[in-house]
């Protein structure tokens, strides 16, 4: 693939800036800002489990977290959540059941958006579920993205003899 066009491809998967992703009217932006709860967290604590009920959507403010699930009986480590990520996107827009873990890895705090305001922010203003859904989108082309690199590194690194099934 030439390099304009996966320079193209990545653009189209890379991650918004948090204040397009939640840009609304006054009106639901003051709903939001109202409802916010900063949680503070040490090193080791964790922030939700796998499978627990969503409170909401949460914005790493500080600190560095761990994402980790459990997939048949087998413990995998999904990767890192850093300062300006939005987390668990999946849940909060879905069916409010935490897809994964997420542990801290450093002491820091995070951001809630609580799971009503966000239902009550959804419908005074549609468009912002939209973008959020489309982050969504993007953050699962990047993994698949991510995955099909280190597959690709893999199958090089085993030879032109190893058979890719």
């Amino acid at each position: 693939m030439p390099s304009e066009a996966r320079s193209k491809r990545l653009e189209a998967v890379s991650t918004h800036p948090l204040a397009e992703l939640l840009a609304c009217p006054p009106a639901t932006g003051s709903l939001l800002t109202a409802s916010a709860q900063m949680i503070s967290f040490s090193s080791g604590e964790t922030i939700f489990s796998q499978s627990g009920a969503c409170q909401g959507l949460y914005l790493v403010v500080s600190g560095q977290l761990m994402r980790r699930t459990e997939r048949l009986s087998m413990r995998v480590t999904l990767g890192m959540a850093r300062q300006g990520d939005l987390v668990e996107l999946a849940a909060a827009l879905g069916d409010r059941v935490h897809t994964y873990t997420l542990i801290a890895q450093t002491p820091g705090s995070v951001l809630l958006l609580p799971i009503d305001a966000l239902q009550q922010a959804f419908q005074s203003y549609p468009p912002l579920r939209m973008r959020l859904l489309e982050e969504l989108a993007r953050e699962v082309s990047r993994a698949y993205h991510l995955c099909t690199l280190t597959n690709l590194s893999r199958a090089r690194r085993r030879g032109p003899s190893a058979v890719i099934a």
